[in-house]
């Protein structure tokens, strides 16, 4: 599951707004970097269009495309980036800045805890997923699919259902529609 669904689906929709108005857009040619491994970043981004390469160390990690956020650990933990991230393709990415959003946390305890929440969820599929890749020998890419048995229960359904109707109603505001 894209990341942002997982912020999405926790957020209010005056969340979703305040985002709106704290970030701004940042297009990115073909070949352009992002974030440098090992170089500070001051911002958290959601891909908006294309599609960007992690690589650490020259070897390709995973791809992302649109939906998913990037700089999420060194939001978290303050350390430089590990990895690399390049654009693909032309993209197009939302930049929000770790300073309007760590003052937005501190003021707003409960915009913090739905934050925080959603990040620990999808850092927890994270580490789910990395643990069935490592046990199977692979790399993990985000947009692969857990192979857990089951269906989804009704409650994670609709916060899916309302996580995507968000994120294209983001989209849309984001693209100027």
């Amino acid at each position: 599951m894209r990341k942002v669904l997982y912020i999405l689906g926790k957020l209010r929709d005056s969340d979703l707004q305040w985002l709106l108005e704290a970030g701004a857009t940042q297009p990115l040619s073909a070949g352009a970097v992002l974030i440098h491994e090992g170089q500070p970043i001051d911002s958290l981004f959601i891909v908006v269009e294309g599609e960007l390469s992690v690589e650490k160390a020259g070897a390709e990690l995973a791809r992302l495309d649109v939906g998913e956020v990037v700089g999420e650990m060194s939001f978290l933990d303050s350390r430089p980036p590990t990895a690399t991230v390049t654009a693909l393709d032309d993209a197009l990415v939302f930049v929000v800045p770790q300073t309007r959003l760590r003052n937005k946390l501190r003021s707003d305890a409960e915009f913090a805890a739905r934050f925080y929440h959603a990040l620990c969820l999808f850092l927890a599929d994270r580490l789910d997923r990395t643990d069935t890749m490592i046990g199977k020998g692979r790399r993990i890419a985000p947009q692969s699919k857990p192979e857990r048995g089951g269906e989804l229960s009704q409650d994670a359904m609709d916060s899916v259902f309302l996580a995507g109707t968000r994120f294209n109603w983001f989209l849309d505001r984001v693209r100027g529609r």
